[in-house]
């Protein structure tokens, strides 16, 4: 009988003792789900300045324009990214000639990255709708440059950097021209960064077709430079900067044409102080 106790009270015990694991429903948590990141990236923006400047020289006649621009990007690896952009830029050349109001641009080309050096490698096309058969553009008004930019990040806030181009008719005149520069950008605390550039353009001598039957001229080589403050906050960019360069008002009427009418000089090409607006959203913006 204290036998058949004792085997009971066995049996409630165990009963009541938790199970083992072995003896419990396998329960996995579900594996994580994959995050799809999309190759694909885009920016879209805009902006206003008080004159458009191209290498010291305005594109405004010293006055104020909009910009409007879009660019999609494919990252075929962390390396390497390919690139392809179209901005439009309201312009006025010249009061006293034809010309046209607007600037469309096309670029395109494949960006690296390797640590703090990246490289950039492309071309970039410049037209004017509206410009055929004026005096400023006696033929295919639209020209293109080659390009190669490297810049690199000496520090987390300081970057330098350099660039070349190079086009074999500048400004549809049929003389070539090559533009080198170097760069620089600080970051400063409060979303502030100071940014310059110190570039040479050289040009060549322009032919015959595009001359539009006169004296064939050689375009001035000249240095330009520029050196700004901006601030920085959520989409958009208020840049302060100022522009210059050496060439002189009479050199200045040979690439860009006389600035009075009648007039031999330009003023498009001495130094200014420039406000610009600008906005870009990213993809990344809109999650």
């Amino acid at each position: 009988m204290s036998i058949m106790r004792l085997s009971a009270a066995a049996s409630v015990l165990f009963a009541a003792m938790p199970a083992f694991a072995a003896d419990l429903p396998s329960k996995k948590a579900p594996a994580p789900a994959v995050v799809a990141v999309s190759p694909w990236e885009f920016t879209v923006g805009g902006g206003v300045t008080s004159n458009y400047e191209f290498r010291g020289i305005s594109q405004s006649s010293n006055g104020a324009g909009v910009t409007a621009l879009a660019e999609g990007r494919y990252n075929f690896s962390d390396t390497w990214q390919g690139y392809a952009g179209v901005s439009g830029e309201s312009i006025k050349l010249n009061p006293y000639f034809p010309n046209p109001t607007m600037e469309l641009d096309v670029d395109g080309g494949v960006r690296g990255t390797f640590g703090g050096l990246t490289t950039d490698v492309g071309v970039w096309y410049y037209g004017y709708p509206g410009a055929q058969n004026s005096a400023l553009f006696p033929t295919n008004p639209g020209w293109y440059e080659g390009y190669a930019k490297a810049a690199y990040n000496v520090t987390d806030w300081l970057n330098i950097g350099g660039n070349a181009y190079f086009t074999p008719s500048y400004v549809d005149t049929g003389a070539s021209g090559t533009y080198v520069s170097g760069t620089f950008k600080a970051t400063l605390p409060a979303n502030f960064s100071i940014s310059g550039e110190l570039g040479r353009q050289i040009l060549g001598t322009e032919d015959l077709v595009h001359s539009g039957g006169l004296p064939l001229v050689k375009l001035p080589s000249y240095n330009t430079w520029n050196a700004g403050v901006s601030y920085a906050y959520n989409f958009a960019t208020l840049d302060l900067r100022y522009w210059g360069t050496d060439l002189s008002k009479s050199a200045c009427s040979t690439i860009t044409g006389p600035s009075s009418n009648g007039g031999t000089t330009s003023k498009y090409c001495g130094s200014a102080f420039v406000a610009s607006l600008n906005f870009a959203l990213t993809n990344k913006d809109l999650k």
